[in-house]
């Protein structure tokens, strides 16, 4: 008998001959899958552990197998962020390399950018895309603007609440913002427990004599809904959040023209993960305060990110430039078809039976396209109709992971879900809606 060399031992030739075994068989699956596409998905979808839905045939079977099924989070990281916006991964991924860059290791060193400028972190470049990106969309007046950088809007609320509050008055200022307001507001004007300003609740029943801060959401997070000043008083500062103020989700009527706006790379472009957020800010001691408290809390902003964030705005302008006379698709377009697909799913879904309702929009003319569009929000402020009064507490039996009104200073009977995951997630969550409203 010869001896099998040390090289090759009993425990080698086994894994080779699995490997083998293995690369026949999913060579014979790629074959297969010219055939029968679905069964291929399936299968890819079983390799993840999650083929259930593949496999029945129908919506209320599947809805019956939801302990198999995976959890459907459209909440994403519960009250940290604002909706993870990764269903922009494939656009960014089409454009290949024109929005990579190269930093240096000598590059971009000093904690100044331009000593010159109010705010000394913040990086030309970025700055001027900032400026040429809405002067594309038409959506803000920058001239007689003081940019400010943020490290996402997060950073750049308190820094306007830090810059509008008085250090001399004699108790907190009141923060307020209208019903349903952000989840985040309450918290951020609370968590540190500031002697400058304090949460105060609704706008539209604020009644307290004196000054006040008012916190102006349009397109309104989470309902979608355009949005004015509600209280409207003599004595009240606004800061206006215009997050959602792109194309993609609503029509755009004209440049706003604010005296303190804010704006972030998460929403306008997906990068999230940049954190990058700019505020336009008219009154040149507003702008040092916020400059101040930015100093104060993180000696700046990244200047990488800032530099990755001037590439990403450089190139949503020009495939807005160049649609006209290329072959080019602009990152707005791609946007506004894929938010618009997924609204006409959804509101397909939801109108199929009479367990939910959504809101309704009405279209207006949008400078950018030269046409009638209609809203499509980045999230959907969902109801259950019946006996559900906890909507959040409902959704989470049959695995779909949302935030309840109650968050945003609503009824429990509605939610808020993300629009913006990924198409898969996205279709998952159609499904089980769909699934829900039959067995229901």
């Amino acid at each position: 008998m010869v001896a099998v060399p040390s090289l090759f031992s009993l425990r080698h030739l086994l894994v080779l001959s699995l490997a083998l075994n293995l690369s026949l068989i999913l060579r014979a699956l790629y074959h297969q899958r010219g055939e029968d596409n679905k069964w291929w998905f399936c299968f890819k979808k079983k390799m993840m552990e999650d083929a259930d839905s593949c496999f029945t045939t129908s919506s209320t079977s599947s809805l019956h197998n939801s302990t198999r099924e995976k959890v459907i989070d459209l909440d994403q990281m519960l009250m940290i962020c604002s909706g993870d916006p990764i269903m922009y991964e494939r656009f960014w991924r089409q454009m290949g390399d024109k929005t990579t860059i190269t930093i240096p290791g000598w590059q971009s060193m000093s904690y100044l950018s331009d000593g010159s400028n109010i705010c000394w972190f913040l990086e030309a470049e970025f700055a001027t895309e900032v400026v040429r990106l809405h002067k594309v969309v038409g959506n803000a007046v920058t001239e007689g603007r003081h940019i400010v950088v943020g490290t996402g809007s997060s950073q750049l609320i308190l820094a306007a609440l830090y810059a509008l509050s008085s250090p001399d008055a004699a108790q907190p200022i009141s923060v307020v913002s209208a019903v349903p307001y952000y989840s985040s507001y309450p918290s951020m004007a609370d968590y540190q427990k500031s002697g400058l300003y304090q949460w105060a609740g609704d706008a539209e029943n604020f009644d307290k004599e004196g000054p006040y801060i008012e916190l102006v959401t349009s397109p309104n997070n989470p309902d979608g809904y355009r949005r004015k000043s509600m209280v409207n008083r003599s004595q009240g500062l606004l800061i206006h959040d215009l997050a959602y103020y792109w194309p993609q989700y609503t029509p755009i009527s004209s440049p706003s023209d604010h005296d303190l706006t804010l704006f972030t790379a998460s929403k306008t472009t997906g990068h999230a993960g940049m954190r990058i957020g700019w505020a336009l800010v008219k009154d040149k001691e507003v702008a040092k305060k916020m400059t101040k408290f930015i100093e104060l809390n993180t000696i700046g902003v990244s200047k990488d990110s800032q530099l990755r964030a001037a590439k990403v705005l450089k190139a949503v302008s020009e495939s807005c430039e160049e649609e006209n006379h290329k072959n080019v698709e602009s990152f707005f377009k791609y946007s506004y078809n894929l938010m618009a697909q997924r609204w006409k799913q959804l509101r397909e879904v939801v109108d199929a039976g009479d367990m939910f309702t959504i809101p309704q929009f009405s279209p207006a003319f949008c400078t950018f396209f030269g046409k009638e569009t209609e809203p499509q929000p980045a999230f959907v402020w969902l109801k259950c109709e019946g006996d559900v009064e906890d909507c959040e507490t409902f959704l989470r039996g049959h695995k779909i992971i949302t935030r309840s009104g109650t968050q945003f200073g609503a009824s429990p009977k509605y939610v808020r879900i993300s629009m913006l995951d990924t198409d898969e997630t996205f279709i998952q969550f159609i499904e089980r809606l769909s699934a829900i409203q039959e067995l229901e």
